[in-house]
């Protein structure tokens, strides 16, 4: 992390920061996802995870690593180029940063590769799961590759020569590519010729080898049996060398949306662009490539030396997720069986008349989201008395339920209207193909609000209900994705709370025309009024705060990036305010700095789920008050989203939400605390009968629950 000057984190007797200094109170917003990426990566080295357990967390860093290039690498590279001299809120130009960054990434691949080589390697193979050299293949194993690679392979392939007349090729953007250096046999004196080959995802990557025994599996990787089979490739050539390599694009879509006639188009166009068409920022290559070679390939490429990156282990790390297909069930995780949550069970009731009496808490992944939310929305599709379905949707996965059942309630004469965001990153292909297909099926679809992105998540259903129109709300924290609702922590609300309706109604009238609707009665809305709001709660925490009764700050989010919020939480630190921030990813806030943020404490919770719920509680003077959101304390959600906050009142759903807080402090196994330097360590129980994990508990909750055969308040372990 970036390194601190001592004197620079003085502060003025009243309080107040030395501007001249308060660049270096922060954490570099890049540095700090590294060092977040580097505790998914160690997460691979806890045996308390399953073997392929562990091997996906490999993978997820990999996935984590790519899309880090290509978004906030790539922008950075504009910006040097451009000669952006903006700085960081740590006080880097962009040129520095991407130096910072460079050597961080470096450590960060020694540690994948000896964590995947002399750890995963070595167990897997204890294991019965074994990933072969080519070369040490029995020859009757080489002889069945060379018929798969016939038949299954060879014709997929495009051998691409480089010469006069072929220009360098255009590389797919984190496709697998090998290089081959040939020599014409019947004319040993021409020169070399560059020729290259790219794997497309129709080529599978593990190949299984056969007559094994059948609880153990023998794979070769694909780039090994082509090279291999480099003379069935090109016949008359001798291959001097083969080598894997890999490049990395700028992916950021950029839209002028207010001079795109159609951006539904536009989006498209620019999808097509980030698989090819765009700058080069990372190349991979194995280490074994001569030297002269990744010269070559870094001309064409037009990128420098800092941006090539030499490994020994495969390239392309995230299709290792593929092994955990595997049916090897003791090397994964165990299953588990959601929870339906009681108030949603009355007999003889319909969802909506269990609503109409009280609001209902769900916290998924434990809570099961298809007997929850998806049944919410297909009951209003097919209930005679809904009128109309509102909803917004930001990430609903490939297989997505909810869009059928929105379609459905179109086919049955509802009003539907879906708010698909087109610019959610990386799923802009699936939002447009499903916003397609909702229009052709009589949905109302509308695109973006522009200039933002909706990244709110709400539901409204209207339904007739005797003379009168009566609204029903969901709201949450993460997305209508049936995938990710199983491996995602997330908090949902439903409500049929009179205030709440009239907000949803004037959000959605804000979203779908043109609304400068202010009268909000609990909704606090990005861009309008939501970082105000935060800023105005803290103050009144500072404001509270006696050295007999300190004041009270305890949140959990995904992210902490906003300058002006982590200086609000500093000055509130500095009225003796006890802060306690569970933050899974990036943070920029500098904690236990004396005079400073010594009242500050950053913890980091990773574990089989992701931690994605924000709930956010302020001791008020001891009367707490405790809020839902879809927003991160980030400058992107506060300034350049469409984001809810909204109070949570029911006395028992709120002191739900803060035993889930303090829960999540209390877990002393899967719990990172962040250091005054940059750096994270990881809490450890002070015995094995002291051990305690948050999601572990959860999951036994259930478990319990379903022995007892009704629900009951948890409390926190001593």
């Amino acid at each position: 992390m970036h390194k601190m000057n001592k004197d620079s984190l003085k502060v003025k007797k009243d309080g107040l920061f030395n501007k001249a200094k308060i660049r270096t109170m922060f954490f570099n917003r890049e540095l700090s996802f590294l060092e977040f990426n580097k505790r998914v990566l160690l997460e691979a080295r806890d045996k308390r995870h399953p073997l392929l357990e562990r091997l996906k967390f490999l993978s997820i860093f990999s996935s984590n690593l790519d899309e880090f290039f290509m978004i906030r690498v790539a922008g950075l590279k504009r910006q040097a180029e451009s000669g952006v001299v903006e700085l960081s809120m740590d006080g880097l130009t962009p040129k520095e940063q991407l130096e910072e960054i460079r050597k961080k990434v470096l450590e960060l691949y020694n540690l994948h590769e000896e964590i995947f080589l002399n750890e995963i390697m070595p167990e897997l193979n204890n294991s019965g799961i074994f990933i072969h050299s080519y070369k040490e293949l029995s020859e009757a194993d080489k002889d069945y590759l060379k018929v798969f690679f016939c038949k299954e392979v060879l014709p997929l392939l495009t051998p691409r020569i480089l010469d006069q007349a072929h220009p360098f090729p255009n590389l797919i953007n984190r496709a697998l590519n090998i290089i081959f250096v040939l020599k014409d046999k019947s004319n040993p004196s021409s020169p070399l010729l560059k020729n290259f080959v790219q794997l497309s995802d129709k080529v599978r990557r593990f190949v299984r080898l056969p007559g094994k025994n059948p609880s153990e599996y023998h794979f070769v990787l694909i780039e090994q049996v082509i090279k291999a089979n480099r003379d069935l490739l090109f016949p008359g050539y001798e291959v001097i060398s083969a080598n894997s390599f890999r490049v990395t694009r700028d992916a950021d879509i950029e839209i002028a949306e207010d001079e795109a006639e159609d951006l539904l188009s536009a989006i498209s166009e620019q999808i097509k662009l980030r698989h090819w068409g765009t700058a080069v920022v990372r190349l991979e290559v194995s280490t074994r490539m001569d030297e002269s070679l990744v010269k070559f390939l870094q001309e064409h490429l037009k990128i420098a030396d800092e941006e090539v990156y030499k490994l020994n282990r495969p390239l392309k790390f995230p299709d290792f997720m593929e092994l955990l297909s595997i049916d090897r069930r003791e090397l994964k995780d165990k299953p588990f069986q959601t929870r339906i949550p009681p108030e949603l069970l009355i007999p003889n009731k319909s969802i909506f008349e269990c609503l109409s009496t009280s609001d209902i808490l769900v916290h998924h992944p434990y809570d099961s989201f298809t007997n929850s939310v998806l049944r919410f929305i297909r009951s209003a599709a097919e209930d005679p008395n809904v009128l109309a379905i509102k909803i917004t949707l930001y990430r609903v996965g490939k297989n997505a339920p909810i869009v059928d059942a929105l379609m459905k309630a179109a086919e049955n004469g509802k009003d539907v209207v879906a708010f698909v965001e087109l610019k959610a990153r990386f799923d802009e292909e699936s939002n447009i193909g499903w916003a397609k297909e909702l229009e052709n099926r009589g949905v109302n679809v509308i695109y973006g609000v522009v200039g933002f992105k909706t990244h709110c998540k709400i539901a409204l259903v209207i339904r007739k209900e005797a003379n009168e129109l009566k609204k029903y709300i969901h709201l949450s924290t993460g997305n209508y994705n049936s995938v990710t609702a199983r491996i995602y922590t997330d908090i949902g609300l439903f409500t049929s709370n009179e205030d709440f309706a009239w907000d949803a109604t004037h959000l959605f009238n804000l979203l779908t025309g043109y609304s400068k609707f202010t009268d909000w009665k609990k909704f606090i809305v990005a861009p309008i009024n939501l970082k105000q709001r935060i800023v105005e709660l803290i103050q009144r925490e500072a404001e509270f705060s006696t050295p007999d009764n300190p004041g009270l700050i305890f949140v959990k989010m995904n992210s902490l990036a906003h300058e002006e919020v982590i200086k609000e939480l500093y000055k509130a630190s500095q009225k003796n305010v006890q802060i306690k921030l569970l933050v899974r990813g990036i943070c920029c806030l500098v904690p236990g700095l004396k005079g400073l943020s010594e009242n500050i404490e950053v913890r980091s919770i990773l574990g089989r789920f992701l931690e994605h719920s924000r709930i956010f509680m302020f001791g008020n003077n001891g009367n707490p008050e405790v809020y839902l959101s879809s927003a991160d304390w980030m400058t992107r959600n506060l300034h350049r989203r469409i984001e809810l906050m909204y109070p949570v009142e029911d006395p028992k759903i709120k002191a739900q939400l803060i035993k889930i807080l303090e829960l999540y402090w209390t877990d002393n196994t899967k719990s990172w605390r962040l250091l005054s330097n940059g750096e994270y360590e990881k809490l450890k129980p002070i015995s094995d009968e002291d051990e305690f994990s948050a999601q572990h508990y959860f999951l036994e909750r259930i478990e319990q629950e379903r022995k007892i055969g009704k629900f009951k308040i948890f409390s926190i372990p001593k």
